[in-house]
C-alpha cells in the first residue's frame, strides 16, 4: 500500500469578509502532498494561491477565515487546532518560507539569534548546540557561518532567502511551504535558489508545496502543478504531462504567454479580458467569458474536476458522453 501523504486538504474554503459580502478566495479545493513530492501551485495574481498556501500553514489573519474544510498534516487537522498546538508543529514538523524575506526577518536581530530564538522555543539545546546547528544549516544553503552575526540589511537577496531556507531546515522538518521565495531575485539568482532547494530536498527528503505565479520556475523541479484560476482548481496533475499537454485552456493559455528559450522566436500571446469577480462569480464556468472554447453549457453550468488519464481537469472539453442504457446492454451481448 503505498504511504498515507504528508498533507491532505480537502474541500477547503476560505473567505475574506468585506463590506460588500464574503469573498470565497479559495473554493472547494483538494490536494494530497505525499513525502518527498515537490508540488507547485500557479496561476495569475490573485487567483488564491498565497490564501490556499496560508490557510495550510494556519497563517490567516482577519478578515480571512477558513469557512469549510480540512487541512490533515500527519494526522492532526490544522483548522481545528489551537494557536498553542499550532507553534508546537510549526518549525518543527512544517515550515513557512515568506515571499520577502527582507519582511519576515528582524531587522534589529542578527541572523544567529533570530536562529536561537526558533531553537530555544522548541527545544533545550544549550548555548553550544545551538551555535553548532546554526552553523550545519548555514552550510547546507551555502552561507559561511560568519553571517550568524550579520543582520538582514547586510545581506544581499538571495542570502536573504537561503537564510530564510536554513531557518526552516533547522529541525528537518517533513514539509516546507515556500510563498514565491525567487519573486525579488533576478533570473540567475532564481534559478540558483531552486536548484539549491531541489538539491536540499532531494537530501533530507522534506516535500515541499511552491507557489509562485512562473510556470516555467518550476517546469523543472516540481513533480506535480496544481494550477488555480479564480479560486479553483482549473488543472492538477504531473510537471511533465501538464507542459507536454495541458487539459485546460487556461493552462494552455498560462504556457503560450511565457517565453522558450528552445527553437524559433515565436509571438507571445495573452489570455484576453480578466478574471471573475468572486464577490458575484458567474452561474457556469468561471474561465468561460475568456476561453476560446466556451460554449452554451459553459455559461450556464459549473463543471466539476474530471479525472483524465490520471490528471485532474475541471473542463466540459473532456467530459465522457453518457452511454445509454441500450446500448450498453448491446456492448454487453
Amino acid at each position: 500500500m503505498p504511504a498515507a501523504p504528508v498533507l491532505e486538504v480537502r474541500d477547503l474554503r476560505v473567505e475574506y469578509v468585506t463590506t460588500r459580502g464574503a469573498v470565497a478566495a479559495v473554493d472547494g479545493v483538494d490536494l494530497d502532498v505525499h513525502e518527498g513530492e515537490f508540488v507547485g501551485l500557479v496561476g495569475e495574481s490573485a487567483c488564491g494561491k498565497s490564501t490556499l498556501l496560508f490557510a495550510i500553514a494556519q497563517l490567516l489573519s482577519p478578515p480571512a477565515t477558513v469557512r469549510a474544510g480540512s487541512v490533515v498534516f500527519r494526522g492532526h487537522d490544522l483548522v481545528t487546532m489551537t494557536d498553542r498546538q499550532l507553534r508546537s508543529l510549526r518549525w518543527r514538523d512544517y515550515s513557512v518560507v515568506m515571499q520577502s524575506a527582507m519582511n519576515a526577518l528582524n531587522p534589529v536581530m542578527s541572523i544567529g539569534a533570530q536562529f536561537e530564538d526558533v531553537l530555544a522555543a522548541h527545544t533545550k539545546m544549550s548555548g553550544r548546540q545551538m551555535t553548532e546547528r546554526s552553523v550545519e544549516v548555514l552550510r547546507l544553503v551555502g552561507i559561511d557561518p560568519i553571517h550568524l552575526r550579520s543582520y538582514p540589511h547586510q545581506l544581499s537577496g538571495g542570502m536573504r532567502q537561503r537564510a530564510m531556507i536554513a531557518m526552516a531546515l533547522l529541525f528537518t522538518p517533513e514539509l516546507i511551504i515556500m510563498d514565491e521565495p525567487t519573486s525579488a531575485l533576478d533570473v540567475v539568482g532564481q534559478r540558483s535558489l531552486m536548484v539549491q532547494i531541489k538539491e536540499l530536498q532531494e537530501q533530507l527528503g522534506f516535500a515541499v508545496v511552491f507557489v509562485t505565479h512562473d510556470m516555467s520556475l518550476v517546469r523543472h523541479f516540481s513533480d506535480r502543478l496544481l494550477v488555480m484560476y479564480a479560486a479553483q482548481v482549473a488543472e492538477l496533475g504531473r510537471t511533465s504531462q501538464l507542459f507536454r499537454k495541458p487539459l485546460h485552456p487556461y493552462t494552455h493559455g498560462l504556457l503560450e504567454a511565457f517565453p522558450s528559450i528552445h527553437g524559433p522566436k515565436e509571438q507571445l500571446l495573452g489570455i484576453p479580458g480578466a478574471p471573475p469577480d468572486l464577490l458575484r462569480p458567474a452561474a457556469g464556468c468561471r474561465f468561460a467569458p475568456r476561453c476560446p472554447h466556451a460554449f452554451a453549457r459553459c455559461r450556464s453550468e459549473r463543471p466539476r474536476l474530471l479525472e483524465v488519464d490520471g490528471e485532474l481537469v475541471r473542463c466540459f472539453l473532456h467530459e465522457q458522453p453518457e452511454v445509454p442504457a441500450s446500448k450498453a446492454k448491446e456492448g454487453v451481448a
